[in-house]
């Protein structure tokens, strides 16, 4: 077990960029495009990589390109959705071989969360390269939780190849309460934290986080030319229900709505960017939910008319509860029952305080109030860990 603490940081990168650009307008390069930065580091070294579709190196796969440079690659840790990205949201993930390169893929998502000790018997270093959106429900930073963990008991390092966060300019809604912790929420950090991923593995070290957080050689190459309130565009789909920017925008918004009666879209071509009831009805727009095994093989309201609303040219962004709120009345004043999985809904809020607020009749305002106190002690939290302006 390596006993040496250190926490390396490639730095020296950041230059500047205008407010507003588009990543299509700006020079960001993902820490997987600094290859200059981390290859050295893998000489000699056996290799694990946690990935998915978003692994890319311009057009090529992480995967791909590292055995192009002779790295020896042992093994694929499999998350959520699958290496390839193709499995539906708590899809069960198989161990199975990469036909197109012969490794072994490891699923770590399902029964197994958390790689073994056999599992990294072989392996000196992990590659976490994974494309976040900033919502602590999403569930790829709980995963680099485990994989971090695991690399700390086991006296391997851990590399983590940064990508900028689509919804880095918000921190919002409630910080975590450690009662409530689970897959969907393991931090005290707020729903929207504005951090990359590199950000959050140094916080979760950091912090003692996870078991013999000491112990773990954690190195992180940041991306190059990049702040943190730009808007970035996704290059790779990040799941197969966030299929495109506006979904991951109004993802943290439209998330709660999963421990309710109203659909989000799953089973549609717009998944994400609509939101309705068959019974209650919340709008004009209609859509029916339908199977579609690489997405939503069992959709809420299958087969159903849905009526609600439209949100594909919505400017709905960060964490917005109107039309949260504006449902529940609804549902309320119907005497239909809105919160289908309460345990749920408090899980993904990271607290019961956001639904006992909602029933008792708060105002997004008086709500929102509650939450500045803790949000505020976050940030000052946050900021040693921080590699961006």
């Amino acid at each position: 077990m390596r006993m040496l603490v250190r926490i390396m940081v490639l730095i020296g990168f950041i230059g500047v960029t205008l407010t507003g650009c588009s990543s299509a307008e700006t020079d960001v390069r993902v820490g997987a495009e600094r290859a200059s930065e981390y290859l050295p580091l893998l000489s000699g070294k056996r290799v694990a990589l946690v990935v998915n579709q978003t692994s890319r190196v311009g057009e090529q796969h992480l995967v791909d390109y590292l055995l192009e440079q002779d790295v020896e690659v042992v093994k694929v840790l499999a998350p959520e959705h699958g290496f390839r990205g193709d499995a539906g949201a708590g899809e069960t993930i198989n161990d199975a071989l990469d036909p197109r390169t012969g490794l072994p893929i490891l699923s770590i998502y399902g029964k197994t969360k958390k790689p073994s000790a056999e599992m990294l018997a072989d392996v000196d270093t992990i590659i976490f390269d994974i494309q976040d959106v900033g919502a602590r429900f999403y569930t790829y930073i709980s995963t680099m939780h485990y994989v971090m963990e695991a690399a700390a008991e086991q006296g391997i390092a851990m590399l983590v190849l940064d990508r900028p966060n689509p919804n880095g300019a918000y921190v919002d809604g409630p910080v975590l309460d450690p009662a409530f912790q689970s897959f969907v929420g393991m931090h005290e950090i707020p729903l929207l934290h504005g951090m990359t991923v590199g950000e959050l593995a140094q916080m979760i070290k950091g912090e003692d986080w996870i078991n013999a957080a000491d112990d773990l050689e954690l190195i992180v190459v940041p991306v190059a030319d990049y702040e943190r309130t730009q808007p970035y565009v996704l290059p790779v789909a990040p799941s197969p229900n966030l299929p495109n920017a506006q979904a991951i925008q109004l993802y943290p918004s439209l998330c709660l709505f999963e421990a309710t009666a109203v659909s989000i879209g799953r089973g549609t071509d717009f998944p994400f960017q609509v939101m309705g009831h068959d019974e209650v009805h919340l709008g004009e727009f209609k859509f029916s939910p339908r199977s579609m095994p690489n997405s939503a093989p069992s959709p809420k309201l299958e087969g159903q008319t849905v009526y609600g609303k439209d949100l594909r040219e919505s400017d709905l962004h960060g964490l917005d509860l109107g039309l949260f709120i504006a449902a529940y009345q609804k549902f309320d004043a119907a005497g239909v029952t809105f919160f289908t999985a309460p345990d749920f809904m408090d899980k993904l809020s990271g607290t019961d305080t956001l639904r006992k607020a909602i029933i008792a009749g708060q105002s997004e305002a008086e709500i929102r109030d509650s939450w500045q106190a803790d949000l505020a002690a976050f940030k000052k939290r946050r900021q040693p860990y921080l590699l961006y302006p």
